[in-house]
């Protein structure tokens, strides 16, 4: 793993686990494969962001993923620096940010932002999905994580 794709999960951490049924398989399956799907409604074609049994626009039941491009725009963010877990008493600060996915009807995903955790945040500045990889678990998984776009 390079250092621009650095783990923000440091040892001692409890690691993620990503549901393997209901409603957010298909997105974990796809992050494995290095793909970022949006629950979009096949009715209405509207997009939603987290996955939901209904549509929020037209509440039809009939839902499924489309594959979006992973680049989009900062909408919010924030540097943490109080750790929330002892284990994280090391990896402080980091930034999460509010990716708005302008191809997925502007949807937006919270996520790390890779890189120097003091690096200067812009908001409307572009970023591209990362993922990286897992092997800790019981199970591989891939969390999705953001990098600017240079």
């Amino acid at each position: 793993m390079s250092a621009e794709t650095r783990s923000y999960l440091p040892e001692g951490l409890p690691r993620p686990a990503p549901a393997v049924d209901g409603l957010g398989a298909e997105f974990w399956e796809a992050a494995r494969r290095h793909e970022l799907v949006v629950q979009q409604c096949r009715t209405c074609e509207g997009f939603q962001w987290g996955p939901e049994w209904i549509c929020h626009q037209c509440h039809s039941y009939d839902l499924g993923y489309t594959k979006v491009s992973g680049r989009g725009v900062i909408y919010s963010w924030e540097r943490v620096w109080h750790p929330v877990h002892p284990a994280l008493r090391e990896g402080t600060p980091y930034i999460v940010v509010l990716v708005e996915l302008p191809d997925a009807g502007n949807v937006r995903m919270a996520g790390n932002l890779l890189g120097d955790p003091t690096q200067d945040v812009v908001i409307g500045g572009e970023v591209e999905v990362a993922f990286e990889d897992r092997t800790d678990g019981d199970e591989p998984y891939t969390l999705v994580q953001w990098r600017v776009v240079e």
